[in-house]
C-alpha cells in the first residue's frame, strides 16, 4: 500500500475508534434509542439520493438494517448509556469476529481451522478477563448488553456476506434507512415522548455536531474511504487496520474522558486483539456441503459502526468492511463486510 493509503486506513480506524467517545458524549444529549435513530436518519439523508438505487435485494437491506441498525446499535447504545465505558466498549465489541465465525459455521457450513479455533479461544479468554475486571468496577448488565450487540453484529455480518453487495457505501446508506422508524417507535415506547421531546427541544450546536460526526464522518466518510481502499488493495491488506480501532477507542477514552485502564483491562485488550487477529487472518476449511471456506478472518474484521466493524470480511468484513472470496468478489466482498461491521460504531 502507498503511504497515503496507509494514512487513510489509519485515519478511518481512528475515526471509528474515537466514535465510541463521541457516542458516550452524545448519550448525555439524547436517550440511547432516539440517538441511534437520529444517527441513521442523518446518515441516510440526503446520501440516499446521491448513491443510486440499491444494488442488492431488499430482503438483505431490511434484514441487515434490523439486525445491525436496530438490534446491534440499540443494544450498544443502551449498554453504554447504562455505564459501559467507551474504551471498553470499543474493545469488547471486537468479539463480533468470534460470533461471525460461529454463525458462519452454523449457517454457511464453514468449519474453522485450528488457527482460527485457537484465535477464538484466545479472544474469549480476553472477554473473560474483561468481564472479571468490569464485574469488580462496573455494571455487569451493561457489559452483557455490549456482548449481545457483538453477537448481533456477527449475525449481520453473515447476512451481509450472503447479500454480497458490490458497493459497500451504497449498501450502508440504504441499510441506514431501515432502522429509523423502528428505533423511533421503540424510543417512544421505552424512553417516552416527554424525554424525546425534551432532548430535541434542547438540541444545541454540540448535539448537532455529535450527530454529524456519528452519521456523516463515521458512516458516510468512513465507509466511502474504506470502500476506496478495498477497490485498490486486497482485503487481506486492508482489513487488519481495523485492529487499530480498539487501540484508538481506549486511548481516546483515556485522554478525553479520563477513563482509567487497569492492568486487567490491558491484559484483556492484548488477549482479545490477539485472538481477533488470529480469528480474522486465518482461513476456513471447506464445509460439509462443499462450500469453499472463505477468508473469514478478513471478513470478520470488516468495522464504527455500523457502523460499522467491523467483522467486515465475514459478512460480506469490524470494520468501518463485503462479499468474501472468489477472486475479485472475495477481496471486494470481505472489505465491504468489514466496513459494515466496523462502523460499529460501532462503529
Amino acid at each position: 500500500m502507498r503511504p497515503s493509503h496507509i494514512a487513510l486506513a489509519v485515519l478511518v480506524a481512528a475515526i471509528w475508534g474515537v466514535n465510541f467517545v463521541v457516542i458516550e458524549v452524545g448519550l448525555g444529549h439524547f436517550p440511547p434509542l432516539l440517538f441511534s435513530a437520529l444517527r441513521f436518519l442523518v446518515a441516510a439523508l440526503p446520501a440516499v439520493f446521491l448513491v443510486g438505487r440499491p444494488k442488492v435485494a431488499w430482503k438483505w437491506i431490511v434484514g441487515v438494517g434490523l439486525v445491525l441498525g436496530v438490534a446491534k446499535f440499540g443494544l450498544l447504545f443502551i449498554g453504554m448509556d447504562r455505564g459501559m465505558p467507551a474504551g471498553l466498549s470499543s474493545l469488547v465489541l471486537q468479539v463480533q469476529a468470534v460470533f461471525t465465525a460461529l454463525f458462519a459455521a452454523l449457517a454457511l457450513g464453514e468449519r474453522p481451522g485450528r488457527v482460527r479455533m485457537l484465535g477464538m479461544a484466545v479472544a474469549l479468554a480476553g472477554i473473560g478477563v474483561a468481564a472479571v475486571d468490569e464485574g469488580t468496577s462496573g455494571p455487569v448488565l451493561a457489559f452483557v448488553l455490549v456482548i449481545a450487540a457483538a453477537a448481533c453484529w456477527g449475525v449481520s455480518n453473515v447476512l451481509t456476506r450472503k447479500a454480497a453487495p458490490p458497493d459497500s457505501l451504497n449498501f450502508m446508506v440504504w441499510v441506514s434507512t431501515v432502522p429509523v422508524l423502528p428505533l423511533l417507535g421503540l424510543s417512544l415506547v421505552f424512553e417516552g415522548w416527554d424525554r424525546d421531546a425534551a432532548a430535541l427541544a434542547g438540541l444545541d450546536w454540540s448535539g448537532a455536531g455529535i450527530i454529524v460526526y456519528v452519521a456523516w464522518i463515521t458512516t458516510v466518510f468512513g465507509f466511502g474511504a474504506w470502500g476506496y481502499l478495498l477497490r485498490h488493495h486486497p482485503a487481506s491488506s486492508v482489513a487488519p487496520f481495523t485492529l487499530l480501532v480498539p487501540v484508538f477507542g481506549m486511548s481516546s477514552a483515556a485522554l478525553l474522558l479520563g477513563e482509567s485502564v487497569s492492568p486487567l483491562r490491558w491484559c484483556a485488550a492484548a488477549l482479545l486483539v490477539g485472538g481477533v487477529a488470529l480469528t480474522s487472518l486465518a482461513g476456513t476449511r471447506r464445509g460439509r456441503a462443499g462450500v469453499p471456506g472463505t477468508d473469514l478472518a478478513v471478513a470478520d474484521h470488516a468495522g464504527p459502526g455500523t457502523g460499522a466493524v467491523a467483522d467486515v470480511g465475514e459478512s460480506a468484513g469490524a470494520g468501518p468492511e463485503t462479499s468474501l472470496e472468489a477472486g475479485a468478489v472475495h477481496a471486494h466482498g470481505v472489505g465491504q463486510d468489514l466496513a459494515l461491521a466496523q462502523d460499529a460504531d460501532g462503529l
